[in-house]
């Protein structure tokens, strides 16, 4: 089989190379998959992303496939339901942020006519893209996603500190961080499906 050059955090594991190669950098508008990475993104913090991948399914059944409606109408009673899932990241702060993101996620899609339209601003509309050598050379947050960062606090969300959202940035395509040497760097910028397809 021949050698196919990933970027470097994509070597750990199959399931990292089959997001990596599938999903990762693809431009996504869609609101729902955005509301489902904004979701694992922020279940993400302080772990691994492999932990997560791994995690997904469960969070899907978890969360209704994520329909931020359904979410938004979660209870008292359906945070204890999630913290008895051992499918999913069972911190509390985390699972009552997801419920209140969701409130706020429509929210926005209410006063912007959709989230995308609102997230996608702080890069113009367009995808940045990036010429990074090494994994070294990315950074963990930038003025974009501390400005996203900040305008999203301030309309109510939790767990959306500038690295996440530079994370939630590069997982949805508005920043193309492939490393240049990877054999998706260019492919993402002509890839025309939906994310996580």
């Amino acid at each position: 089989m021949d050698y196919i050059k990933r970027c470097e955090w994509a070597n750990s594991s199959d399931l990292d190379a089959a997001y990596h190669d599938k999903e990762w950098g693809v431009v996504s508008r869609d609101d729902r998959h955005l509301f489902e990475m904004l979701i694992l993104e922020g279940a993400q913090a302080g772990l691994s992303w492999n932990t997560i991948l791994k995690k997904r399914e469960a969070y899907c059944k978890a969360y209704y496939d994520f329909d931020p409606q359904r979410v938004a109408r979660f209870t008292s009673r359906s945070v204890l339901r999630l913290l008895g899932n051992a499918g999913i990241v069972r911190n509390r702060l985390k699972i009552e942020a997801s419920i209140s993101n969701a409130r706020a996620f429509l929210a926005v899609q209410m006063e912007h006519g959709s989230f995308s339209e609102f997230i996608w601003s702080f890069v113009a509309g367009e995808p940045v893209v990036n010429n990074w050598q090494t994994l070294r050379d990315i950074p963990a947050e930038t003025a974009e996603s501390q400005a996203m960062s900040k305008a999203l606090k301030k309309k109510g969300f939790r767990f959306v500190g500038p690295t996440i959202c530079y994370a939630f940035m590069q997982s949805t395509g508005m920043v193309n961080d492939h490393e240049v040497g990877c054999f998706r760097y260019r492919a993402v910028m002509l890839d025309k499906c939906e994310a996580g397809k």
